[in-house]
């Protein structure tokens, strides 16, 4: 892991928290495992301001390349639930992929419980889209 353990933008923390706590982590164990996880993870990672977020660091609504160790490769933007969409490649942070990758950065490499099984999955870039709205009009 490149800076050491996760890193979160506090608002995006913030909306997180209460995200996971009203989720009960859900019926569908691999789900469950996947934010129990990231739940643990968030204990130990770096709370940090706006502008002190690394530009490549996955947070809310960034567009991240991936790559298995299966040999595929995919893009997909990491949003919040009611704005995960399939055919777009929207991904849910409470869905196991969104989970995996907030707060990796470019270059990490992220072994994590999928629906197909454990994969290592390898952050190939990661872009922020800007947006009108922020975190702060959901909070």
């Amino acid at each position: 892991m490149k800076y050491g353990s996760l890193i979160i933008e506090k608002k995006e923390y913030v909306y997180l928290k209460r995200l996971l706590n009203i989720s009960g982590y859900g019926d569908d164990n691999v789900v469950k495992k996947s934010l129990i996880k990231l739940s643990e993870e968030l204990k130990t990672a770096q709370i940090v301001n706006e502008e002190d977020v690394p530009v490549d660091v996955v947070r809310f609504n960034s567009l991240v390349r991936i790559a298995s160790d299966n040999g595929w490769e995919k893009e997909l933007q990491v949003v919040i639930p009611m704005e995960k969409n399939v055919t777009l490649n929207k991904v849910s942070i409470l869905a196991p992929m969104g989970a995996a990758l907030l707060g990796y950065s470019k270059d990490d490499v992220i072994k994590w419980s999928f629906p197909g099984g454990e994969q290592n999955i390898k952050i190939v870039d990661v872009k922020k889209e800007m947006r009108l709205k922020g975190i702060d009009v959901i909070i």
